[in-house]
Parts: C-alpha cells; structure tokens; sequence
C-alpha cells in the first residue's frame, strides 16, 4: 500500500463512521416512531349498529346509549369520550332506521364533558336581561317569551321558559326567517359532570310539555339508576 493509499483511506474513514452512525440513528427513529404510532392506534373496533346499548362514560358519567343512535361511526365504541352525538326520531324516540328512508323528524343530542360556566338559569337571571329588546310576553301553552335585541351577541335568538319551573324547562331559540331556514331550540341540562344539550325544532313548543316527558325518558333509559339535575 502506498503512502497516498494510507492516506485516502485516513481521510475516508471518519467519513464513514459518520454515515454509519446517521443512517443507524434514522433506523432507530423510524423504528421508534413506528412503535409509538402503534401503541397509540385504537384497539377498539365499531359496534354494529344493532348491537346492545353501550356503556359510554362522558366526564365521569355513564351512559347506556344505542349504538344506532351514535351520528359518528368513531363515536360507536364502548368506553372513554369526550363527546358523544345522538339522533332520536320523535316522537317514538327511537333510534333512526339506517335501512330505510327514515324522514321522520329527529331530536339532536350532544353529551360532553365541557360544561359552560353558567346553568341556563343562572343566566336567565344575570345575563340575558341586559339583552333582552323589551319586556316579556306570554306564548299560548303558558310559557314566556324573551327577544333579544338586534346587535346583542344573541341577535336573532329568543329565550323561552316555563314561568312555574324555568329551571326545569328553559330553551333558547332561533327565528325563522322564510321557509328555507328552520327555526330551532336548544335545551339544555347537566347529568353529573355531563353536559348535555338536546335540539329540536322550534315548531314542538306547541306541545312544550311532551318534548320535556320525552327527555326526561330519554335521560331515564340512558341512566335507569341514577337521578339527573
């Protein structure tokens, strides 16, 4: 071996050693990253639509729900949520038929684990008001009526309550504004640490008092054994 030949490969070797090294450390990464992407993967698979009801915790709370009932397909999963969106058909609260053209009219809910600071009551007392447009009026069926005023953060919106118990019936909803735009009410309660929110169409006030029945048994089958708030 000549000089120069010992020299090229002094030159070459560290050179060498180097790339071993990162193409060892780029294995190693790959490999790792794999590893986590695996444990982190779902184990859970999606319950069939006519499977049982499944036993979904929502901030600590469970709650027996149908999984036909689910909107989400990933939300059909025993276990663990965040959230949890439903759809009843009214006014037999049942699950939608997915194997028919089911156009019966639906009750939304949403059950998360988020609450908003203030109960709907709490804010009847101390939020709402300083919005209201004027004073409030009756609505047949005996509740009453409150309309925000153009420009406050509820414009379009009004809140309606049952005046003997609006801490058990208080929804606040939107006008309709031409028949291509559906007037709808949010009611909402807490199960627990629950938050849940049901919506329907503004149109069932008219029979106010059997959409409260209907969720109250709505609460009744997903909880048989623990009392809401």
């Amino acid at each position: 071996m000549t000089v120069m030949d010992h020299a090229q490969r002094l030159r070459h070797g560290p050179r060498s050693v180097v790339l071993l090294f990162a193409l060892l450390f780029v294995s190693v990464a790959t490999f790792a990253t794999a590893l986590i992407a695996y444990l982190l993967t779902p184990t859970w698979t999606q319950a069939p639509l006519d499977a049982p009801p499944l036993p979904i915790r929502v901030a600590g709370i469970v709650f027996n729900v149908p999984p036909a009932a689910i909107r989400m397909p990933v939300q059909r999963r025993a276990g663990a949520q965040e959230r949890v969106d439903l759809a009843y058909r009214w006014p037999d609260l049942l699950p939608p038929d997915a194997s028919t053209a089911d156009a019966a009219p639906r009750l939304f809910v949403a059950i998360e684990s988020t609450q908003p600071q203030l109960s709907p009551i709490e804010r009847l007392r101390s939020v709402y008001p300083r919005y209201f447009a004027g004073p409030s009026t009756s609505m047949p069926g005996g509740l009453i009526i409150a309309p925000f005023a153009d420009g406050s953060p509820y414009q379009g919106e009004d809140v309606i309550y049952d005046p003997t118990a609006p801490d058990r019936f208080l929804v606040r909803c939107s006008r309709s504004h031409g028949d291509m735009t559906l007037a709808v009410c949010l009611y909402e309660r807490t199960i627990g640490d629950a938050a849940v929110t049901f919506r329907f169409p503004r149109s069932w006030l008219s029979d106010w008092q059997t959409v409260q029945g209907g969720i109250d048994l709505l609460i009744e089958r997903w909880r048989p054994s623990a009392a809401s708030r």
